[in-house]
């Protein structure tokens, strides 16, 4: 279910208003930019694709999704430090001169198509997957300080709606349907969106952490478990030896 909303949903991105006049209007644009790389990604991840082809693929395709799931590119940007940081590069040139060019731009719209959906993918997808597990003390330091970086992805949006002049220098009156907004209502409305989007994005991803922080301390804590007396002495005055 979750992987077929995620289906519909990049569906009525593609085919509906947003997917039909986002060269025209800044809005549209944002919001299929923002959509595609948080939504789509985040219920295709929750449907744990990767895990079912993992478990239940041909042997091939389960050895080569195990090494892609360890190889370091994912390991990277799927680490929770890293993730926000792509988000706020990614808008963060809606806010530069370059958005405007891109955004009507019909190579830039197939190619967006295509690629921001996977990146987010490879963003949000390690963060669901049981088989990538780190220690206790780095995954309590991932949260936290992801929960700092993740609320920076509403900064664009935020500049976006403050700012009094159009940041991207397109200042013509888009044309075609009486509703369509000045240059500058238009980028406040992106802003609006954006802004409203990265907050809402974040919930997910600390749910997937707080998962990823149970799964950590249960597999710890049942190695623990497993320790004779003796294995536990010394692994106490190891770590005492450590210490001192």
């Amino acid at each position: 279910m979750s992987f077929l909303v995620a289906l519909l949903l990049f569906a009525v991105l593609q085919f509906g208003i947003v997917g039909r006049y986002d060269q025209e209007l800044r809005w549209a644009f944002t919001l299929r930019l923002a959509l595609l790389f948080f939504a789509v990604p985040t219920f295709a991840a929750l449907a744990a694709p990767v895990s079912l082809l993992r478990l239940g693929g041909p042997a091939r395709w389960s050895a080569a999704a195990d090494r892609v799931m360890h190889s370091r590119p994912v390991r990277v940007l799927g680490n929770a430090i890293v993730a926000p940081v792509v988000g706020l590069v990614l808008f963060a040139v809606l806010l530069t001169p370059l958005a405007a060019g891109i955004r009507e731009s019909g190579v830039w719209a197939a190619l967006i198509t295509v690629f921001v959906p996977a990146l987010g993918f490879t963003v949000l997808g390690p963060l669901s997957e049981p088989g990538v597990l780190r220690s206790s003390t780095f995954v309590t330091v991932e949260f936290l300080l992801a929960f700092v970086e993740l609320l920076l992805d509403a900064v664009p949006g935020i500049v976006l709606r403050v700012s009094n002049h159009v940041l991207d220098g397109s200042l013509v009156h888009a044309v075609g349907q009486p509703w369509f907004p000045s240059p500058l209502r238009d980028q406040h409305l992106a802003g609006d969106l954006l802004w409203f989007i990265a907050e809402v994005a974040d919930v997910p991803v600390l749910v997937m952490l707080f998962v990823r922080w149970q799964r950590t301390d249960r597999r710890e804590a049942r190695s623990v478990d497993a320790l004779s007396d003796e294995e536990m002495a010394e692994l106490t005055r190891a770590h005492l030896q450590r210490r001192g």
